[in-house]
């Protein structure tokens, strides 16, 4: 169903954001613990490590800490902002991708340049979701980074409104540029080697259409390539959107302060080293893994009832 098919020639434009927007809405729901913990893990300073003196320093430990400090509750911290991220980001993504590939099939370019043509789709698709929604993104690293015992935003609402009162509109936007340069190959790799793995994935047991555990699996293994590709980019746009926010941090250990993209990039690896831009890397992968193959599965399966539905 990804791409243009013979099964999904009468889905229209709006059934496209409809399934999208679905399948970011149930990817977010189950997978947000693991998106606080790489969050947590990418704005600590400090070494992850066993003997070490930092707050979180493995994966096991920081889930208990975090369990025995904040409640369960904290691994849904920032989830109304989240959702909005999800589901404003699949409804832009997959139409995108889905009207380009449907014009370009229309234009004869599919074929033997598919793997190129998903590619390049994906990540025009993937710029385009990340403009949309990237101020969701903002909030929610906001209300996931704070400590419970010094809350400075209050809710989804009151975060958007105190950042544009105390720090400008723009700040919403803060972290940005590296995303733009992360989502360009992220999303095209995404898209293109779901597409590989789903075909190989039919390939190896006989079959012409996508099913679910087809669908799981490819997404799965396209998660895991793409994230390890742009993982560096995405630690530092989460550097850079708690910038002006270290008040609030005083329970996590050091502060990092930089200034633009390249400041960033450079403090990292001057103070953590070079494994200082893969912290976070395993729930990361981890999430990329299960929320890629939930994604394109929930989006699938959408896309499959709706078109039974316009038969």
């Amino acid at each position: 169903m990804v791409g243009w098919s013979k099964t999904n020639e009468n889905l229209s434009q709006f059934d496209f954001a409809l399934a999208g927007g679905g399948s970011g809405l149930i990817t977010r729901a189950l997978c947000q613990p693991l998106d606080v913990l790489k969050i947590r893990f990418q704005l600590q300073v400090e070494p992850i490590a066993h003997g070490s003196v930092s707050k979180y320093r493995s994966l096991y430990q920081a889930v208990r800490l975090i369990l025995h400090e904040e409640g369960v509750k904290a691994f849904w911290k920032g989830h109304v902002p989240a959702q909005w991220l999800s589901i404003s980001y699949g409804v832009a993504q997959f139409w995108a991708f889905e009207v380009l590939s449907r014009n370009a099939h229309h234009l004869g370019l599919s074929g033997k340049w598919s793997p190129l043509l998903n590619f390049a789709c994906g990540s025009v698709g993937g710029g385009v979701a990340t403009v949309v929604s990237f101020p969701f993104d903002v909030v929610r690293t906001r209300l996931v980074a704070q400590s419970d015992h010094k809350k400075v935003y209050h809710g989804t609402l009151a975060a958007t409104r105190e950042i544009c009162l105390r720090e400008g509109p723009l700040v919403l936007y803060r972290g940005l540029w590296p995303t733009v340069l992360q989502i360009g190959p992220h999303a095209g790799a995404q898209f293109m080697c779901y597409k590989l793995f789903d075909d190989l994935y039919k390939y190896i047991i006989g079959t012409s259409r996508t099913t679910l555990s087809s669908s799981l699996v490819a997404g799965s293994m396209a998660g895991l390539c793409a994230k390890t590709i742009i993982y560096p980019f995405d630690l530092v746009k989460k550097r850079l959107q708690v910038q002006g926010f270290q008040a609030a941090r005083a329970h996590f250990g050091k502060h990092f302060t930089c200034h633009g993209l390249v400041d960033c990039f450079r403090k990292i690896y001057k103070v953590e080293g070079l494994m200082g831009y893969f912290k976070g890397l395993s729930p990361s992968l981890l999430k990329a893994m299960c929320s890629t193959a939930l994604h394109f599965s929930s989006y699938e399966m959408i896309c499959n009832l709706l078109a039974y539905k316009s038969r």
